[in-house]
C-alpha cells in the first residue's frame, strides 16, 4: 500500500532558493521513511503571500507593492526549470511529489503571477501543473486566473491523482470534473484550517469516494524572516501562529485517517489503499449510477486560453 506524507513545515518565506533547498530535505526525509507519495501545501514554493490578508492595497500601497515584487522576484517560472531540482529529487527518491507553487508567466506578460500546484511522478516527470481558476478575495491583487487545460486527474505510481487548491475545492463542478476521471487521491492544498475546511475534506472524501489530503503551511511568526520589509507591522504578536496547518487524510466515504496535526511542525504519515476507492463507490457514485446525464450534465473546457495567438 501506497504511504503519503503530508509537508507542515513552512518554507523560508518568500526565498525560493532556501525554500527549494529545505523542499529537497523533507523529500529526502519523507522517502527515507518510507513514503511514496509527498505533498505539499499552496505556493509553498516561496510562501503564501499572507500579507494580502494583513495590509489594505489601497491605504498600503507602498507596503503592498514592495512585498509583491519581492513575492514576484522569488516565483517558480516552469520556462527556466524551476521546478527541475524538484523533479530530480522525485526522481532519485522514486517518489510521487504534488507541489503548491507560486508561478510566474514567462511565456507572455513576463509579470502576471498564478497560484499553482504541480504533480510530478516518482519517475520525475512534470505530469500536471494547474493553475487555481478563482482567486479567493484579496488573493485577486496578485494572482490571475487559471484556464481548464489542467483540470485533469493523472496516472501516477501511487494511483489517479488530482488537485484542487484551497476554495476550489468548493467549486462543486470542479470538483464533478475530478470525480469524473476516476480520482482515487484528491489533493486539497490550501491556506484555510480549521473545522468548516477539515468538515469539506470529510464531505469531500464522502461525496468522491476517494482518498482526501487537506494540507496548509503550518507557520509561526518566528518562522518569519527578520529581513522582511514591514515585518513588525505585519506580525506584532511574536507568540502568534499565523497558520495552525491541519493536515488532514480522509478515507473514501468514510472517516478519519490520520491527523489533523495542528500548530505542530513535521510530517503526517499515512499508509493508503487505493483499492478502497472502488468499493467505497458501490453505495454512491456521483459520476457513475449515481448521475443523471439526462437531466444533468457538465461541459469542462479544456482548451488553453492564450492572451495572443501568434500565425
Amino acid at each position: 500500500m501506497p504511504k503519503i506524507a503530508v509537508v507542515q513545515h513552512p518554507p523560508i518565506f518568500l526565498n525560493k532558493e532556501k525554500s527549494l533547498a529545505r523542499a529537497l530535505d523533507l523529500i529526502a526525509e519523507a522517502a527515507a521513511a518510507g513514503s511514496d507519495m509527498i505533498v505539499f501545501p499552496e505556493t509553498w514554493l516561496p510562501g503564501y503571500p499572507m500579507f494580502i490578508w494583513r495590509l489594505a492595497p489601497g491605504r498600503h500601497k507602498a507596503q503592498t507593492e514592495a512585498l509583491y515584487a519581492l513575492s514576484q522576484r522569488n516565483s517558480v517560472d516552469l520556462g527556466r526549470n524551476d521546478l527541475t531540482p524538484v523533479q530530480q529529487a522525485a526522481r532519485e527518491h522514486g517518489v510521487v511529489v504534488v507541489m503548491g507553487h507560486q508561478e510566474i508567466d514567462s511565456a507572455f506578460s513576463g509579470s502576471t503571477l498564478y497560484n499553482s500546484v504541480a504533480i510530478i511522478d516518482a519517475d520525475g516527470r512534470l505530469l500536471n501543473n494547474h493553475r487555481k481558476l478563482m482567486p479567493t478575495c484579496p488573493e485577486r491583487t496578485v494572482w490571475g486566473c487559471g484556464d481548464g487545460s489542467a483540470l485533469k486527474v493523472v496516472e501516477t505510481a501511487v494511483g489517479r491523482v488530482g488537485a484542487l487548491i484551497c476554495w476550489e475545492s468548493y467549486m462543486p463542478l470542479a470538483r464533478y470534473a475530478l470525480y469524473a476521471q476516476n480520482i482515487e487521491i484528491y489533493v486539497a492544498p490550501t491556506w484555510d484550517s480549521g473545522p468548516f475546511w477539515l468538515n469539506a475534506m470529510q464531505h469531500i472524501a464522502r461525496e468522491g469516494g476517494c482518498w482526501t489530503v487537506g494540507c496548509a503551511t503550518t507557520c509561526h511568526v518566528s518562522d518569519i524572516p527578520e529581513d522582511l520589509p514591514h515585518r513588525e507591522e505585519l506580525f506584532p504578536d511574536p507568540e502568534e501562529w499565523i497558520n495552525p496547518g491541519d493536515a488532514v487524510i480522509y478515507k473514501p466515504f468514510a472517516g478519519l485517517h490520520a491527523g489533523p496535526m495542528s500548530e505542530e511542525k513535521g510530517l503526517l504519515y499515512a499508509d493508503i489503499d487505493p483499492e478502497e476507492v472502488k468499493a467505497s463507490r458501490r453505495r454512491f457514485d456521483a459520476t457513475g449510477h449515481y448521475a443523471r446525464p439526462d437531466v444533468l450534465q457538465l461541459r469542462v473546457n479544456r482548451a488553453p486560453q492564450p492572451p495572443v495567438l501568434f500565425e
